[in-house]
């Protein structure tokens, strides 16, 4: 049998889908010969999409700018924000330095655009960026954009480097304790207050550590929402800043690639000026504060590293999962929740457990008369603090024990010397609130 075949025909075709076409134009000044170009530019484009057979309109975006930049062109924003949108097929654009001033910017540009399949015209160079003409024309400009970015870092160091020279304090963005504008740099009074506390704790001989977490749960915000850690007290007692004075150039970038700080330890010189904002502290504080980190870092670099402890890493806190770490205060071992400890009592509140306690209290748990420390490794797998006060022993066979410990009196736990300190900060915490 035969096979009849009938083809089909569509009475209406298919249309093919118009192109969604837009325009860039951009004159660098604001005189009248550049704004009657830049209207004759409008106009120019306004015909060519819409008089030419299967393109759609969708608008010319323009710029009055003296700079060449994204930021600073509104127009061209506009353009982009369409392009994202899905409005735009293909961008005509007179030349490259209209599109784009720097190699970077236009690299950048056109490489997201065509990720979102959007062509770019450059007239008076006759490419397509979708093309493989445009492929090439991507692929040299990547080779000379590093270049541009070197030279640029270059210029900008120069720029930098002889503003230290000459004693002028540069990229200042922001020092708790002052307001600083690209104006002026003045002091803010109510951070003002906290920083000579800071300074006045530290030399009456409170940690880094106690003062961090004191702040912390007083609620005084840092900087862009930073938390207060010890690490940023000691920055802050050692910033010179703060009586006025600017040493420059004390960090620099590596390369125009990573742009890594790096700490000047002598590849650069630096610079000390006098007198480059007003002071919050005087010279005569900053100076007994700067006499106690001192002692703080001989002590340190003197100081063996500390040796792993029997209660090391057996310790947990259940409110935060941290294990506890043993610290000092003021010569008094003792454990605490490592949450609690680099950031205060509002993450954790984990109570201290004096090491002399934790002692005695892991003795009676495994029935000793006195501690033995190679007993407690054998039989203890872990300790939880339930609760305060509470230590729940886990053996490793699986049993567990529960003790509980009392605090000692105040009394009996604070020196004279630790009663004097606590005394003044609570004469200028008073101070400080009226």
């Amino acid at each position: 049998m035969e096979r009849g075949v009938t083809r089909i025909e569509f009475r209406i075709p298919v249309q093919p889908k118009a192109k969604r076409v837009a325009a860039y134009a951009r004159v660098s000044s604001g005189k009248d010969a550049m704004l009657h170009s830049l209207s004759a530019q409008v106009s120019y484009y306004s015909d060519l999409i819409q008089q030419h057979p299967g393109w759609l309109y969708t608008g010319v975006f323009a710029d009055e700018a003296l700079t060449g930049t994204k930021a600073a062109r509104a127009g061209f924003q506009g353009l982009l924000d369409e392009c994202r949108a899905g409005n735009v097929d293909m961008v005509i654009t007179k030349s490259i330095s209209r599109f784009a001033r720097n190699t970077v910017t236009l690299l950048e540009t056109v490489r997201e655009l065509k990720s979102l399949g959007v062509d770019v015209y450059f007239e008076e160079q006759h490419i397509h960026t979708q093309s493989a003409e445009g492929e090439l024309m991507l692929t040299i400009l990547a080779s000379y954009a590093q270049e541009e970015s070197l030279s640029a870092s270059e210029n900008q160091k120069w720029r930098i480097r002889k503003a230290f020279e000459q004693g002028e304090l540069m990229q200042l963005r922001f020092l708790f304790g002052y307001r600083i504008t690209r104006e002026k740099i003045e002091i803010d009074p109510a951070n003002a207050a906290i920083v000579r506390e800071v300074f006045q704790r530290v030399i009456d001989g409170d940690t880094f550590g106690s003062i961090a977490r004191d702040l912390t749960e007083r609620g005084v915000d840092r900087e862009f929402g930073g938390e207060w850690t010890s690490s940023r007290i000691h920055d802050m007692v050692a910033n010179e800043k703060y009586t006025g004075n600017s040493l420059l150039q004390k960090s620099y970038k590596n390369n125009h690639l990573e742009k890594k700080q790096i700490p000047n330890r002598g590849a650069l010189p630096m610079y000390y000026a006098e007198g480059t904002h007003d002071a919050i502290i005087n010279a005569d504080m900053f100076q007994k504060a700067r006499e106690v980190l001192e002692r703080l870092d001989a002590e340190a670099s003197g100081r063996k590293p500390p040796e792993r402890n029997v209660f090391t890493g057996v310790i947990r806190c259940p409110l935060c999962g941290k294990n506890y770490k043993r610290v000092n205060n003021h010569g008094r071992w003792g454990y605490n929740c490592s949450t609690y400890q680099s950031k205060g009592k509002r993450a954790c509140s984990g109570k201290r457990i004096p090491e002399s306690t934790l002692i005695t209290e892991s003795a009676a748990a495994l029935g000793l008369p006195a501690f033995d420390e190679g007993v407690f490794k054998e039989q203890i797998e872990r300790i939880v603090v339930t609760e305060p006060n509470h230590l729940l022993f886990v053996f490793k066979d699986g049993r567990t024990v529960e003790h509980v410990w009392k605090d000692r009196s105040r009394a009996e736990s604070w020196t004279p010397e630790m009663k004097e300190t606590a005394r003044q900060r609570t004469i200028r915490q008073r101070r400080t609130s009226k």
